[in-house]
């Protein structure tokens, strides 16, 4: 999650190219597995919940990791079964920024789980380990890792799956729920461009105790490129004032949701936000903990604070 962003122009585009998957096998046995394994995945991935900006706020927040709606075909295809499956998801995400959407504040909130497709992963990001038949073309750090497109390894649990997906599933998860929710993302930022002019993409996303002295807030901007400087050390200053320490870009820089949708040029500005699971988590790091409601604030305060300091700007420069 913290590698480097590559360049990339400022609109958002469909990565999956040809090269991902190629050369494929075509054996007559990967077609007879691919023939099973389609008719093995029937219950399709769900699309994401959309909620439509209705404040006065320019604001939209993604959360891709928090999904927990599990179709029995992903848990039967897990070696582990769905505990494995579940240690992926940043839990409970997805109800911590209900007081940001109480406010207005527009939402993408992905329901498919990260296990099965992870909507901040570009579409090319694969592990061939997991995909059977995709050879050659690059594989990223995350993906090396086990954490590509299609998450194939944890540290606890090892190899996820009993078997590879076929390339056919691989297309049939990005038709269903990946590229619908950077479709949701790109409808929602639009809106907004059209309403205020502006637009910011606060991508949310907790992380696990992490070593040393990361403090509790990680806010990333790919290295200073999805958002003018001013965003992210207002971001931080906002964490300060809530009580919480923050760092910029170290140890996540940002992921695949800012770096497809982020472009400062067009007064779109996008950051990824990483909590603590300490912080609002239970000790399990399962269930809400006594933090829950103060970081839900903060985030809030966050989408409210920043929203209103872009108003401003767009209104001086409009102004003059």
């Amino acid at each position: 999650m913290a590698a480097v962003c590559a360049p990339r122009m400022c609109f958002a585009r469909s990565e999956y190219g040809a090269r991902a998957l190629q050369p494929l096998d075509t054996s007559p046995k990967l077609a007879q597995d691919s023939e099973i394994g389609a008719k093995a995945q029937v219950t399709p991935l769900p699309s994401p919940i959309v909620h439509e900006p209705r404040g006065p706020l320019p604001v939209l927040l993604s959360v891709p990791h928090s999904g927990r709606d599990y179709p029995d075909w992903l848990i039967d295809d897990a070696a582990a079964g769905r505990p494995a499956l579940a240690l992926l998801e940043d839990p409970l995400v997805d109800r911590l920024v209900w007081r940001a959407l109480k406010r207005g504040c527009g939402a993408v909130i992905a329901r498919t789980p990260r296990a099965a497709i992870d909507c901040n992963r570009a579409e090319d990001d694969i592990d061939p380990s997991v995909v059977d038949g995709a050879r050659g073309g690059r594989v990223t750090a995350r993906a090396r890792g086990g954490l590509g497109i299609v998450p194939s390894r944890t540290q606890q649990h090892g190899y996820l799956w009993r078997r590879p997906i076929t390339p056919l599933q691989l297309v049939d998860r990005l038709d269903q729920a990946h590229r619908p929710y950077h479709g949701a993302i790109d409808e929602q930022i639009g809106l907004l461009l059209d309403r205020f002019g502006c637009a910011l993409l606060i991508d949310c996303h907790s992380m696990p105790p992490p070593p040393g002295a990361t403090p509790p807030i990680v806010f990333g901007d790919c290295l200073g490129r999805t958002a003018d400087a001013w965003v992210s050390r207002e971001a931080a200053e906002i964490a300060r004032s809530c009580g919480f320490e923050a760092a910029l870009n170290d140890p996540f820089a940002g992921g695949h949701v800012i770096d497809r949708h982020g472009c400062a040029e067009r007064n779109v500005h996008a950051i990824q936000l990483e909590v603590d699971r300490r912080f609002y988590l239970d000790e399990a790091l399962r269930e809400p903990g006594p933090g829950f409601d103060r970081v839900a604030a903060f985030i809030e305060t966050l989408a409210a604070e920043l929203g209103e300091a872009l108003l401003r700007r767009q209104f001086a420069t409009a102004a003059e």
